[in-house]
């Protein structure tokens, strides 16, 4: 089966049945991916509030109503705690589990948020001619986390996350014109060149996702990630949180094209 034109209802259908594992990107081109974060309500204002502050790293695209497992805008159809193809559960600030499904932990007062994913762009990148390094190698993005802090709200605060692709430097300031456009899916790069300079010491060693190639002529170019409130999960400490597994998305029915402007 041909991934890349697959449409979105059929991946979530092969995810739910768990025909479908491991990471999301290349998949569905041109259709919306997106990060998850599942909260009890009483946090939800908080975390609301966090993306609203930091729409680099965790650009809102839409919030469920409480107790629902769908999007009306974005996967009316859909179920939330099983059409995604792994998930990371939480407790008190500690990751305790990875699960298939998470609908027996899934109540009645939870309020489900989608991110916007950096996937989105990748298609256009390709399309212009700029090569996504992890996806030719077959594999998760790598991410890694920084020493920029997030602006906190309530329980929520920490240090920004962010996904990395290297490239040559004409390519990334072509990446930078190209994701001006998708301010919905992290917008433009945060930073191009050194990664001491925001925190990182080894790019071979990344906090989520695997390492990519980079060649001789190429720049790492970060750009903020949606996983940025899994790191943050270690300070804010809900009694329960789940999110997507880093890299692996929840596919939406959205065309990428209302999301660019």
């Amino acid at each position: 089966m041909n991934l890349q034109a697959a449409q979105p209802n059929i991946l979530r259908k092969m995810i739910k049945q768990g025909k479908l594992t491991g990471h999301t990107s290349g998949m569905a081109k041109g259709y919306v991916q997106a990060n998850v974060v599942i909260l009890p309500s009483k946090y939800a204002y908080d975390f609301l509030l966090f993306c609203f502050r930091n729409p680099k790293t965790c650009p809102l695209l839409d919030v469920a109503e409480k107790g629902s497992k769908s999007f009306i805008n974005y996967a009316a159809n859909a179920d939330i705690s099983t059409e995604v193809a792994s998930y990371r559960v939480y407790h008190h600030g500690k990751f305790t589990e990875t699960r298939a499904h998470i609908d027996d932990l899934f109540t009645e007062d939870m309020v489900s948020f989608l991110i916007g994913c950096s996937f989105t762009f990748e298609h256009a990148l390709l399309d212009a001619g700029i090569p996504i390094r992890h996806i030719e190698e077959n594999h998760n993005v790598p991410m890694y986390i920084t020493n920029k802090p997030v602006n906190p709200s309530g329980q929520f605060k920490g240090n920004m996350t962010v996904s990395m692709r290297p490239m040559t430097m004409e390519q990334a300031i072509k990446a930078t014109e190209i994701t001006t456009h998708f301010k919905n899916v992290h917008g433009t790069p945060i930073h191009i060149g050194n990664p001491a300079e925001i925190g990182i010491k080894q790019l071979s060693k990344p906090d989520f996702g695997e390492p990519v190639l980079i060649k001789e002529n190429e720049v790492p170019v970060f750009w903020g990630c949606g996983v940025t409130p899994q790191s943050v999960a270690l300070d804010a400490k809900p009694e329960i949180m789940m999110t997507h597994a880093p890299g692996q998305m929840f596919i939406t029915d959205v065309p990428d094209n209302q999301l660019s402007n």
